[in-house]
């Protein structure tokens, strides 16, 4: 993390109105909450995260964590929940932990509701090397030691396991996620995803661990792509690790259009995910992103994800 960092987010966003923040969190989506409960500390679980989505005038939030699914369960916390008015959501990660690149996980997962399959994330091939010195992706659990999962064989071809898990993300029309893989890894995934039919791809942080140039932004959004950064990188938060200045060059490299918001927080000592999207709304004001750009990448592109109108609300 960097203190500099910090510090200059809280001095960017002290000025920015908190009645204009309220205005844009109302409808947003958080597509990328670590609550718990979970093999890591989290410091709220999916019960509040609800609420205080709620609290805030959210439209919907999606759970995510590396070792187990939130989906089969959706239907039971809606039962108590579902008097907020927050549209829940959940998927699979296919980390080792999970089954890894098993195509039957994947059906299961499926038909009990997951509305988003990540590829593998801490447990990646790409993310076992790439955290070596704990600068990127790196984990505080440790589990059981794992291989690193890859999606492609030794020529670089992908794996027939990985097509027939994406068949059928095609077939319930899902999200695909690149989870951490390594970005040359991505380009075969997506390109044979697309082949096969899915409509809803998206790739999270892509400048944090994944080596993602900003070229590859810019062509993985032309190509349909959904790009989302995560707030946790950039606001007053322990994993801040990137200046505000380059939180608007992300941004930029994708366009607005192409662009959302998760908040990827639920961690302890840092803000909750309803306090990091409000702090990344007022750090995008603050870069001179219109109200109208915040909300296309808080609001409509998300929900536009997930399948629910983007009217207004």
């Amino acid at each position: 993390m960097s203190e500099e960092n910090r510090a200059q987010v809280r001095a960017m966003i002290a000025g920015i109105d908190d009645a204009v923040v309220d205005g844009l969190m109302q409808g947003a989506l958080d597509l990328h909450v670590h609550s718990g409960p979970s093999t890591m500390s989290r410091q709220l679980d999916h019960f509040e995260a609800v609420e205080q989505a709620a609290a805030a005038g959210m439209r919907g939030i999606l759970f995510k964590d590396h070792h187990y699914s939130v989906a089969p369960f959706l239907p039971i916390m809606d039962r108590v929940l579902g008097k907020h008015n927050v549209a829940m959501y959940g998927g699979l990660v296919l980390n080792n932990s999970t089954g890894g690149l098993d195509p039957f996980v994947v059906d299961a997962q499926l038909k009990m509701g997951a509305k988003l399959i990540w590829m593998p994330t801490a447990q990646s091939a790409n993310h076992i090397r790439s955290s070596h010195r704990k600068s990127r992706l790196a984990s505080n659990v440790q589990l059981k030691k794992s291989p690193g999962i890859t999606v492609i064989d030794a020529y670089g071809e992908l794996l027939d396991e990985v097509k027939e898990i994406l068949d059928s993300i095609a077939e319930f029309d899902a999200i695909l996620s690149s989870g951490h893989l390594h970005v040359s890894e991505i380009w075969t995934l997506f390109t044979e995803a697309k082949k096969r039919g899915i409509k809803r791809l998206l790739i999270n942080h892509p400048m944090y661990g994944l080596h993602f140039t900003y070229e590859d932004i810019r062509e993985f959004a032309d190509f349909g792509a959904q790009i989302e950064q995560s707030a946790c990188l950039y606001v007053d938060s322990r994993f801040n690790v990137f200046t505000p200045t380059e939180l608007k060059e992300h941004i930029d490299a994708a366009g607005v259009a192409n662009t959302s918001i998760g908040s990827d927080l639920g961690q302890v000592d840092n803000p909750s995910p309803v306090e990091g999207m409000r702090q990344a709304i007022k750090l995008c004001l603050a870069l001179g992103y219109s109200e109208a750009d915040v909300r296309l990448m808080v609001r409509d592109n998300p929900a536009r994800l997930v399948g629910l109108d983007t009217g207004a609300r």
